[in-house]
């Protein structure tokens, strides 16, 4: 993208009708490393790919814990993704203090996507620069909700965001038809299949580069990394399931990887 005269404010449209510093940040969202999301009758999962900005630091967590039945994984600037956890976590505290229930899957994801509309609207703020897959799960079931920088929401059985999602989306769509029907052992393993075709270059899935985060009925919050997640690493390994073709149209985000690590997301 290159820079004009309509893009100095959130608050100015253009001659075509866009708001640019809106596309800006939905732009920051693509280039995040990857996110995916899936759910059954029974469990909502996400996994992520962690990205390290140099060989001497430690991954960055990309799933985060907002409550007991509510999971969220980030794919964009990682220091707006935490002020927004933040904000979430206060939500459902609020909630729970004044009506002694688990705040609802839909009401939090309306409230969030609310949020991120507002910094679209108000002079002198810039839109949150991250896109969000919030796995909950409450009375109606599990629910698996996106959300994006403009504001919208959206609602699926399965999705991936991020540098190279196009590929864990393809891998979805195949199978989205049977989740309804899967364990969340199932689910695990489908994420980390989504997941694999989203690694940039020669790289690969590891325990280190990966995390599942699930929560479903009769089923805390539960993050599954490192030592924990390399039993499901080696039934992919034994699977012998080759990396997915990553499709032409991604092959220009994944060339502005090392930039987006320096930007943190």
């Amino acid at each position: 993208m290159f820079r004009n005269q309509y893009d100095t404010d959130v608050t100015v449209w253009s001659p075509e009708g866009r708001l640019l510093q809106v596309e800006y940040a939905m732009e920051s969202v693509k280039q995040g490393s990857a996110c995916v999301g899936l759910r059954s009758s029974t469990h909502a999962v996400i996994g992520a790919l962690k990205r390290s900005v140099s060989e001497l630091s430690s991954h960055q967590k990309k799933i985060l814990e907002i409550d007991d039945h509510i999971a969220v994984g980030i794919a964009g600037l990682t220091a707006d993704a935490r002020t927004l956890a933040k904000w979430m976590r206060n939500e459902c505290l609020n909630h729970k203090y004044v009506y002694g229930t688990p705040i609802s899957a839909n009401k939090l994801a309306t409230d969030l996507a609310d949020r991120h509309q507002r910094t679209t609207q108000t002079y002198v703020r810039r839109p949150y620069g991250v896109g969000l897959l919030v796995a909950s799960y409450d009375k109606f079931g599990p629910h698996l909700h996106q959300t994006c920088p403009s504001g919208n929401i959206h609602e699926y059985y399965a999705t991936a965001i991020g540098a190279r999602s196009q590929s864990g989306r393809t891998y979805l769509e195949k199978i989205y038809e049977s989740l309804d029907s899967m364990t969340k052992d199932d689910l695990i393993m489908h994420a980390l299949r989504a997941l694999t075709g989203c690694v940039s270059g020669d790289g690969e899935l590891t325990k280190e580069n990966g995390s599942i985060a699930i929560v479903g009925k009769d089923q805390s919050y539960t993050l599954l990394e490192g030592d924990e997640l390399q039993p499901y690493l080696d039934r992919l390994e034994l699977e012998g399931g080759d990396k997915p073709e990553e499709p032409e149209e991604e092959e220009a985000e994944s060339s502005g990887d090392d930039e987006d690590e320096a930007m943190d997301v």
